[in-house]
């Protein structure tokens, strides 16, 4: 793959923001980014140490753990009061440690019945007051049918199922590639807030999974021409950068397919049709199932085209705002490059000091967790070693200005999206087309090359830059100073 930032490893230099990190700056923190609390390196290597910041103020917390235990336990209660000898079991992203503080609860329930009893756990949800009355959901036509509820007490929302085992052997090998990729939480985080913010988070509101956002960027780490990307001192603001832009306009979504297993590969969608079951064919965004060969976990992601937008959008916003331009952007010092396409609104951060405020004297660190602080201080240690001799390589410097003038000067072989202006804050489009013919050469397994093509309108670009309000959240007499109001 012709990769812009390839070629160079930890680029200006890998200043690690865990030793050397400064004291808590306030003037430097402006809305919706209250991770940024110091002034970060130039270029790629200052989003690289703002990812981890991320990553460490969005990462679960043990008291948020802690709440999320509760509401498992009180609804584990009701289902062994109904049936004693049902076994309850946790996955997704709660079980993989992968979920922002507003993330669902994925269950399933194992026991023998003959259909789904969901009728009969919906009543007794109701009856024990455990969910708010208007938000258990009996969904019995979806493929798997599930019960939708809001948790009485905290509002969270959680999914039941019954006997469906793929979901808990999907965060089996989720977790699986966590240790192999430990990189991969940290894009997984960033990637998931920024598809939030814009709805395009679950296939229901035209998005895509984050079973399939995972698969995408485990599949980014397995292809990628660099040997050294899957290495943990890697730089993760170049790493973020690419992801965009393969998916964003380097990625053919017409005739490819991504494949998984045995080392990972890209396929022609001919080749998995011929797998498929049930005379099914292959989604625009086809992701071959590891765990069950002829499904496509992108099969129901209608809005895949939408989030190729969106991703495409973020590689231009930033790639402008690591490359030698932004220097001379005013108030550079002050301004978040990440905040460029992800915001924190207030209701969240309210709402984690509400269950800080709960739940705090009942913490205790998860496998998981602990297991994570662990790969975030071998991360840290990485960097370390590698701050004392690393430079700004020239030459990826010159390929940026390079890239990014023929952004603006577009001919009709090249991935298209027009810049009108540059600002310090942000990149606006205006009549932005897409001719899209950009090769991505990873020439995996059969040699199949993923080259793009197919016309596009114009991208949502930054719709979401602040997350949408779908969910409003009731003040009650029962909580201490719940938020009033809270994105999902």
């Amino acid at each position: 793959m012709n990769y812009l930032l390839s070629g160079s490893r930890g680029l200006g230099g890998s200043s690690s923001p865990h030793q050397q990190r400064q004291p808590p700056q306030p003037a430097l923190q402006s809305p919706g980014t209250p991770w940024k609390t110091r002034k970060y390196s130039a270029g790629v290597q200052g989003l690289h140490e703002e990812i981890i910041d991320f990553y460490d103020f969005m990462s679960p917390r043990p008291e948020e753990a802690a709440m999320r235990r509760e509401v498992v336990k009180r609804i584990e209660l009701v289902i062994k009061d109904l049936w004693p000898t049902a076994d309850v079991q946790i996955f997704g992203s709660f079980s993989t440690g992968l979920y922002l503080p507003t993330s669902d609860i994925d269950l399933v329930v194992f026991g023998k019945w003959e259909r789904p009893p969901l009728q009969l756990l919906e009543q007794a949800l109701r009856k024990h007051s455990v969910a708010e009355p208007y938000s258990i959901k009996v969904l019995d036509k979806a493929t798997v049918p599930i019960i939708k509820l809001t948790d009485q007490e905290t509002e969270v929302k959680v999914d039941i199922s019954f006997n469906v085992e793929t979901g808990v052997k999907a965060a089996r090998f989720i977790k699986e590639y966590m240790k192999k990729y430990s990189l991969l939480p940290y894009l997984i985080l960033v990637l998931k807030q920024f598809l939030l913010q814009r709805d395009l988070n679950e296939v229901f509101t035209g998005g895509i999974s984050s079973y399939s956002l995972i698969l995408m960027a485990i599949s980014f780490l397995q292809l990628h021409p660099r040997i050294d990307a899957r290495r943990a001192d890697e730089n993760l603001g170049m790493l973020l950068i690419e992801f965009f832009e393969l998916y964003g306009r380097n990625f053919n979504y017409l005739k490819t397919g991504i494949r998984i297993k045995n080392g990972g590969a890209y396929i022609a969608k001919e080749e998995i049709m011929k797998v498929m079951t049930n005379g099914y064919r292959p989604s625009m965004l086809c992701i071959e199932d590891p765990l069950l060969p002829g499904n496509d976990v992108g099969r129901s992601s209608y809005g895949a085209m939408q989030v190729k937008q969106v991703f495409d959008y973020a590689y231009i916003v930033l790639s402008h705002a690591v490359s030698p331009l932004a220097r001379s952007y005013p108030n550079r010092d002050s301004e978040s490059t990440l905040g460029r396409i992800i915001k924190v609104t207030q209701e969240v951060i309210d709402y984690r000091a509400w269950i800080k405020k709960k739940w705090g004297n009942k913490i205790s660190l998860s496998p998981e967790l602990d297991n994570r602080l662990k790969i975030r201080d071998q991360i840290a240690a990485c960097n370390g070693e590698q701050q004392q001799s690393r430079d700004v390589d020239p030459a990826y410097t010159q390929r940026l200005a390079l890239s990014l003038a023929s952004t603006q000067q577009l001919s009709s072989g090249s991935s298209a999206s027009s810049v009108s202006s540059l600002s310090g804050s942000d990149i606006q489009h205006n009549g932005m087309k897409f001719s899209m013919k950009g090769a991505h050469n990873h020439n995996q397994g059969n040699g199949y090359s993923p080259v793009s093509s197919g016309g596009m309108r114009q991208p949502v670009g930054n719709r979401g830059h602040h997350q949408y309000n779908r969910n409003i959240w009731r003040r009650k007499k029962h909580r201490d100073s719940l938020p009033i109001s809270l994105s999902r």
